[in-house]
């Protein structure tokens, strides 16, 4: 953190700040992700300092999307969790974003379908398997986040999730998972047995 400030704060002692960053949001990875209002409530951090700070942010997610576009999800699976932990797991709201697969099961999207509530996020069974026609996929994984921290999935993820199965497989397109993304853990449907 002093070294992204000090690019920002040249010849000034940046170590003060550093810990009021990571102080206030609890870690290195909550700073970066804080929204720009928030970051800006720490005395110090200038608009020059929070657009820095994003700037890391974004190419952090964007080397971790890198890993995961254009290869097969099945055996890049911890890289695939790793970019949905970074773009989603220190969101204050909720996200649901599809991924869509090719027959290979290549990665040829990943779109951010809808934001929600620091608890809820309406999905649109229809849109979902909309979309994947539109792109022509083959297979989707599902993936949202829990604000809260806590992946375990709800009543409503679960039927959500059923809706999308059963919509998706009129017209053979595969769910193949569903992940639910908290602070520093995830919950998988298909291993806890609820796809």
């Amino acid at each position: 953190m002093e070294l992204i400030l000090f690019r920002v704060i040249p010849r000034r002692d940046v170590k003060p700040l550093a810990k009021a960053l990571l102080t206030t949001f609890g870690g290195f990875a909550e700073a970066l992700s804080a929204p720009v209002s928030r970051l800006k409530e720490v005395n110090g951090v200038s608009e020059a300092v929070a657009t820095e700070l994003k700037i890391i942010q974004a190419a952090s997610i964007k080397l971790s999307q890198e890993r995961v576009l254009k290869r097969p999800v099945i055996s890049s699976w911890n890289d695939l969790l790793a970019y949905c932990r970074a773009a989603m797991a220190d969101e204050k709201t909720e996200l649901f974003r599809v991924l869509f697969l090719d027959k290979k099961n290549i990665l040829m999207a990943d779109e951010v379908q809808q934001r929600g509530t620091v608890d809820h996020t309406p999905v649109y069974p229809r849109e979902v398997v909309k979309r994947a026609l539109e792109l022509g996929a083959s297979a989707i994984i599902l993936v949202h986040n829990h604000p809260s921290g806590d992946p375990t999935p709800s009543k409503a993820d679960i039927e959500m999730t059923r809706q999308v199965v059963n919509a998706a497989a009129a017209l053979d397109i595969r769910v193949h998972d569903h992940l639910v993304i908290g602070h520093d853990r995830h919950s998988s449907f298909k291993s806890l047995g609820l796809l």
